[in-house]
């Protein structure tokens, strides 16, 4: 088969018009069900009560009820005189009114004596009554069609007699996830998955997204990259019982790319290629008058792809009005670059900081899931600029669960990766106040660099000073002269080289990471793991342009590792309970001081008060001791104040 090629892209505007295309208006039958069963159901038809409620006159209070006009010139002075069960009748809250009688006394206002009731004020028609029909009349409309039905609606339709409704069908959608490379989750291998195979996600998240725009879906199982089979799949499916079609995987144009052929020799393929990013190979077919949607491979990708055409197309099907999400305004901790002609969603954390909100991009990789599970917001940059300034005041969409209070109450973070740093952030979620460390990995120098900027809260650093073997005084000295802030010890950690399981290549020490037969990771310029390492190259007088892999650069401890683990690296710099945590060897080269660096003005705040709370708690101590290659004897200290 011919290797596939994009269409001519259209821009999102553009490709959204297509779904004028489609009647959607037309696609959802209706069904009758429970009352009781309908919550979050939309109406088919509009909906009459069939009783009044109440269906008589009742009494609203405990009392006595009377004809109103036998007590007009009570007062006081001249109280008048009622015969109980003549002109006075007793009655409890919801009981009927006794026929002649238009209004009750309140108990509390009442006097009995030789049989009689004393009243010392007069009440008027209908005082302290529910007349019938006062909330439902029968016939009046209760609700009119499309109406989403809520549980209060559940008490108004009981009351008004409707004990059955008729409402839409949910949208049905079919997930045809697709490739040779896929596995299902319960028959993959949680020690050790084969070579290149991939659980299979997506089908699961956009079920769960489907389920979440009041739709219902049909998973099929994993299809083999097998053309035929996959269109004669289709082509039974678009005439069954289903809304929209949704091929996963092979939306691209590689060699085993069959979407956009089969909805071709089946339909029309109205888009196939939209400028974004991810999200860019989204195809938009019709068969037998239904979307067919071709979605992307990657898990961000197909959640892009998903929110701004599939949900939209659910959306039009039931006639709901499209929830829109919040926007604020926020500035990025450092300058964002971004192509020409792509329109990019980028994925933030998002924290007040001072009177700012400030947003740290997250991986912008479409396949990295955690660049959106971790993400407070998405920054859309449109596809007429490069990108934003640092600084520059950038409007942010929140993502669901997120709110201008959890960023208030947000401690942000911003520099070197430690593993102390997840499990802080563990420890504070599972407190009761509602504080989230959201933490970004860039490095200790971009740590100090976003201190600096006023863009963090705290800064995570472990600088090494050549001269006198120190850590992070000097860079603060250096860099934040003017700034005044506590340095305070996190732990204590064994930084080393991580190395593949048994050491298949026999490696000893830093020299040996010099030899041909092994290859390097390497951790990200301006991070303190960087600097170590150059500084003992130095002192071993190794030249980085000997060390394979020098210039492959990773963001975090863990990441190291797993390039080890993998077998993309041979060996890397890294802490000691990131070997341990994926069952690697590692060789100590010192211990180092991994301390947080909090500016004065947020030293006395409520949130750092937690997370210094929390640092100094036996717990915190003991669970980062369980991590291996920790100690924390300074733990909590102040070590410098400036």
């Amino acid at each position: 088969m011919k290797r596939n090629i994009y269409l001519k892209m259209k821009s999102l505007d553009q490709a959204k018009k297509v779904l004028d295309l489609f009647e959607f208006e037309k696609f959802l039958s209706s069904e009758n069900i429970l009352t009781i069963d309908s919550v979050n159901r939309i109406l088919s038809a509009p909906v009459y009560a069939k009783i009044s409620s109440p269906n008589y006159h009742a009494a609203a209070m405990d009392g006595i009820a009377v004809d109103a006009d036998i007590t007009i010139g009570a007062s006081n002075a001249k109280p008048k005189k009622l015969i109980v069960g003549k002109e006075a009748f007793y009655v409890n809250t919801g009981n009927v009114m006794p026929k002649g009688t238009n209004a009750v006394i309140m108990i509390e206002h009442i006097q009995e004596k030789e049989g009689a009731i004393i009243i010392e004020a007069p009440v008027f028609p209908w005082q302290n009554v529910r007349k019938m029909g006062e909330d439902i009349v029968a016939t009046e409309l209760l609700f009119p069609t499309n109406h989403v039905v809520t549980p209060y609606c559940i008490g108004a339709l009981l009351s008004g007699g409707i004990y059955r409704l008729k409402i839409k069908k949910k949208p049905n959608v079919l997930i045809l996830p697709t490739g040779n490379e896929l596995i299902d989750w319960q028959k993959a291998s949680l020690k050790k998955l084969d070579l290149g195979r991939v659980i299979e996600t997506n089908s699961y998240i956009l079920g769960n997204l489907i389920k979440e725009c009041g739709g219902i879906y049909k998973r099929y199982d994993i299809i083999k990259d097998d053309f035929n089979f996959i269109k004669n799949i289709a082509a039974k499916s678009v005439n069954e019982d289903f809304d929209i079609i949704l091929i996963c995987g092979g939306s691209s144009a590689g060699s085993e790319d069959y979407t956009k052929k089969i909805i071709e020799d089946l339909g029309e393929v109205l888009i196939h290629g939209v400028t974004i990013m991810p999200g860019k190979p989204v195809i938009i077919g019709k068969i037998n008058k239904k979307p067919v949607i071709g979605i992307p491979g990657y898990p961000v990708s197909a959640i892009i792809a998903f929110e701004q055409f599939v949900a939209p197309m659910l959306i039009k099907m039931q006639k709901k009005k499209e929830i829109k999400r919040k926007k604020v305004t926020v500035t990025s901790a450092r300058k964002i670059a971004s192509k020409l002609g792509i329109e990019e969603f980028l994925r933030v954390k998002l924290g007040r900081v001072g009177e700012k909100i400030t947003a740290t991009p997250l991986s912008r990789g479409a396949g990295f899931i955690t660049s959106i599970t971790q993400a407070d917001g998405i920054i859309r940059i449109p596809a007429n600029i490069e990108g934003f300034k640092e600084n520059q005041p950038i409007e942010a969409e929140l993502l669901p669960g997120r709110s201008l209070l959890s960023l208030k109450n947000s401690i942000v973070a911003i520099g070197s990766h430690d593993n102390s740093i997840d499990l802080l952030s563990d420890m504070l979620r599972a407190k009761e106040n509602g504080i989230i460390l959201s933490s970004s990995h860039v490095g200790s120098m971009g740590g100090i660099t976003a201190i600096k900027r006023n863009a963090a809260h705290i800064a995570g650093a472990h600088l090494l000073d050549v001269k006198n073997g120190s850590y992070n005084i000097f860079y603060i000295k250096k860099f934040l002269p003017d700034i005044k802030l506590y340095l305070i010890n996190l732990v204590l950690r064994e930084q080393g080289l991580i190395i593949a399981k048994n050491n298949p290549k026999n490696i000893k020490n830093i020299e040996d990471i010099t030899r041909s037969n092994v290859v390097f990771i390497n951790r990200q310029s301006g991070s303190g793991t960087r600097i170590l390492l150059d500084f003992k190259l130095k002192q071993a007088k190794i030249d980085p342009e000997n060390i394979k892999g020098y210039e492959n650069e990773e963001f975090t401890h863990m990441t190291v590792a797993a390039a080890v683990a993998s077998n993309a690296a041979d060996a890397g710099l890294g802490i000691y309970a990131a070997a341990k945590a994926l069952n690697l060897n590692f060789i100590p080269i010192v211990t180092e001081q991994y301390d947080i660096i909090i500016p004065q003005k947020y030293f006395d705040t409520s949130n750092i008060y937690s997370l210094l709370e929390t640092i100094k708690s036996a717990e915190f101590k003991k669970r980062v001791k369980s991590l291996g290659g920790y100690h924390t004897k300074l733990t909590g200290n102040i070590i410098f104040q400036q």
